[in-house]
């Protein structure tokens, strides 16, 4: 590996004497005014800039090429399209207004399109509108998604559910690489904060051409905030507060760019007590989370490389029923301290008309929880626990090392195709060093191989694509076990009509056991439960049809998206009525499932009130097993309904308000452990906006949730089987200032 990237930077410095420039000015369609402050942004080479109060901007230091260069901006349709470098000729681009909201390059899929010209459906949220509806956690926030959900455990813990898949059968991306962090188990949270997070993208589907094993069900893609324009610095600092938990979640960042270099920090905090509902506060769901991202980076006309680093510690109480009440942030036994390391590297050669796309990651969890113990039960002892990560030995203790890389190559593009050729593999270390063992020591690799083409006719585009996938588990007890597969994708999208896109995704995927299906002998912690792994599991292999009408015009968008989802070897647990030490046993088993629903959504914004928005989307799954048993864990159907107001002032930028209204009806298709869930609402409502105050930026938000205070229990809750609530009316208020 080392010799071949010594190869690729010899490619890169011969070629770094093609200096390549354009310029060019951007116009109002309608009244051939110019333009001010236009978005422009190449979206394979991650370089941008904005047009100037006439209109006008320059790009220097490009490679030579075909590339993909999107204009946007509030009120207008965001254009994209391809520019071949070096050209003589300056661009002159108009602009068509619109009410409809910006679009933005997708990352998540390879090919770096906007959503309009994507073969495939993925849902695009950016951070900051997650925030405004008052989410308390990043894992809260994507819930706002039309299709996801989240297992949670209290505010703290959240794993996200895609079309009623969840757990190692959706994979996570973070800073281009996959998360990898004991996510197996239902208690095991992201373990990422939201903070220097720009936005988050979801795949809803099998995406195992792009990303391999785990993503059967799906990919959270989380895209970390951008550096600074080229020449260009910025720092911010922002608060959050929450008044349910009497929390807050504050940070601050500073970014900078000058002569192709760049580098960009940020810095979290965030501590909340035990959430509240309309009689009790819910024991030990406190936790306090610090979080730190950096990164450096350089960019070149034909190279550009950069470095993240992110660490994260978390310490999350564990609930296990209503005992003290208090406002104390210091997290009870039984308590999980987690450390996330997430280093990882991005480069990208530039050829003539190709490029080389190089991603390297290695990751490092460390996860502890400590137990009660006797000592400790008093409740004047609460105060103590500052303390006790110096007094306790952990009793689960587990270090995860895991090193991946992802390399492609972009092809040069052959008439109507565009081409991707790959590589991409892992070696995963899981090693214990606590009392008790949850998964053996084991190692774990990875190797696989991809190709994917995206074809462009007249009126219709298809994406395609092959891969081959191998796994290898070694576990110190002896168990050893191979996992291969081949997976195909098939996509079309056409324009019906005018105004009417239609797009048909057909995808096989793959997931291989984890270890604690394979290997489980014990006692988990949290589920109260005795869980025996079965060492004879088979690789789970599904097969999607994913069909997804849209309508849109300037004001009125409507989408349906249906799918339906079969699964040979779907593994899950079932009691077989034994106990040991009072907690029943459950057995890792396969049967054959399916899983099928959709996605309806509308939104009006009429003319001439287009600052008025009227949103409605509907999300059902059903999940079965063969013999017609419910699969665990499918969320309930629900309905979304929100009033939103933009609106600008002299005196206020970006202003907003809403009322939203989530109907979440009762659940009753179960599996033989679970029980049923009354149906509830949820009134939300919030409003914001930016000001001047001393010549720079600051933006305030305020957002209620709950604000009827219902009592409710959400289907997916893991303290549901208790009987404990969900939160209580919580009302948040957020500063943001720019410096």
């Amino acid at each position: 590996m080392k010799l071949f990237l010594n190869m690729l930077l010899l490619l890169a410095i011969s070629n770094l004497y093609s200096q390549n420039s354009i310029q060019g000015t951007v116009t109002d369609a309608n009244t051939n005014e110019s333009l001010a402050f236009v978005n422009i942004y190449f979206s394979d080479i991650e370089k941008g800039t904005t047009s100037d109060e006439n209109g006008n901007f320059i790009f220097e230091n490009l490679p030579s090429g075909n590339h993909n260069i999107v204009f946007s901006i509030i009120g207008y349709k965001t254009r994209s399209f391809q520019i071949t470098i070096p050209t003589t000729e300056k661009i002159s681009i108009s602009l068509m207004p619109s009410a409809i909201e910006m679009e933005s390059i997708i990352i998540s899929t390879p090919f770096h399109k906007l959503q309009s010209e994507n073969v495939m459906k993925v849902e695009q949220k950016t951070v900051k509108d997650l925030k405004a509806n008052g989410a308390t956690t990043l894992s809260e926030g994507i819930t706002n998604i039309a299709g996801v959900e989240s297992v949670t455990t209290g505010v703290s813990i959240g794993k996200p559910v895609i079309r009623g898949l969840s757990s190692n059968r959706v994979l996570v991306y973070t800073q281009g690489v996959r998360l990898e962090n004991q996510q197996f188990g239902d208690e095991h949270g992201l373990g990422i904060n939201d903070a220097g997070i720009e936005s988050v993208e979801i795949i809803k589907g099998p995406a195992s051409l792009l990303y391999g094993s785990d993503a059967l069900g799906g990919v959270l893609y989380l895209n970390p905030e951008r550096f600074a324009s080229n020449n260009s610095s910025s720092g911010d600092l922002n608060l959050n507060y929450f008044s349910n938990t009497n929390g807050y979640n504050t940070n601050a960042g500073y970014k900078a760019s000058e002569n192709n270099f760049k580098f960009i920090f940020r810095g979290s905090l965030a501590e909340h007590a035990d959430y509240k509902t309309n009689d009790y506060r819910v024991t030990n769901t406190r936790f306090r989370e610090q979080d730190f991202k950096a990164g450096v980076g350089y960019q070149g006309d034909t190279f550009k490389t950069e470095f993240r680093y992110n660490v994260n510690n978390s310490k999350l109480g564990i609930a296990e029923d209503i005992g003290i009440q208090s406002t104390n942030k210091t997290p009870l036994l039984p308590y999980q301290n987690v450390t996330n390391h997430v280093l990882s590297s991005k480069s990208t050669v530039f050829f003539n008309n190709s490029k080389l796309d190089i991603n390297l990651g290695f990751l490092y969890n460390d996860r502890k929880e400590f137990e009660e113990h006797h000592e400790h039960e008093d409740e004047e002892d609460e105060e103590d626990h500052e303390e006790e990560d110096d007094i306790l030995e952990a009793a689960l203790h587990m270090k995860l090392k895991t090193a991946n890389y992802d390399v492609k190559y972009s092809l040069p593009q052959l008439g109507k195709f565009e081409t991707i050729v790959g590589v991409q593999g892992m070696n995963q270390v899981n090693t214990n060093y606590g009392e008790e063992q949850l998964i053996p020591d084991a190692t774990t690799n990875d190797f696989g191989v991809l190709a994917t083409s995206h074809i462009h006719f007249k009126k219709v585009d298809i994406q395609l694509g092959a891969r081959y996938d191998n796994r290898n588990i070694d576990v110190v007890s002896g168990i050893q076990r191979d996992f291969n597969s081949f997976n195909g994708a098939f996509g079309v999208k056409t324009n019906l009509f005018n105004n009417i896109t239609a797009r048909v995704n057909l995808a096989t995927g793959f997931r291989a056991p984890n270890l604690s299906e394979l290997t489980s002998d014990g006692s988990h912690e949290g589920t109260n439960r005795y869980e025996i792994g079965n060492p004879d599991l088979t690789s789970e292999q599904n097969f999607q049809t994913d069909v997804a009408l849209e309508f849109k015009n300037e004001h009125v968008e409507l989408f349906v998206n249906g799918f339906y989802n079969t699964i040979n070897n779907y593994i899950f647990l079932s009691p077989n009525g034994d106990f040991v030490d009072d907690d029943p046993v459950f057995l890792y088993l396969q049967d054959d499932a399916k899983l099928y629903g959709g996605e309806i959504g509308f939104h009006l914004h009429p003319h001439p009130l287009d600052w008025l928005h009227l949103e409605t989307s509907f999300e059902t799954v059903t999940g079965k097993q063969d013999n017609n048993s419910y699969l665990p864990l499918i969320p309930a159907n629900s309905l979304t309904n929100v009033i939103r107001l933009e609106f600008e002032k002299p005196w206020l930028k970006n202003g907003y308000a809403f009322v939203k209204l989530r109907s979440t009806f009762r659940q009753n298709n179960v599996s033989a452990f679970e029980t049923t869930t009354n149906g509830y609402n949820l009134l939300s409502a919030g409003l914001g906006g930016s000001f001047s105050v001393f010549k720079n930026e600051l933006a305030i938000t305020v957002s209620g949730s709950n604000l009827t205070n219902k009592t409710y229990i959400n289907h997916l809750s893991r303290l549901k089987p208790d009987g404990i609530f969900n939160m209580g009316r919580n009302i948040n208020v957020g500063l943001s200032y720019s410096l």
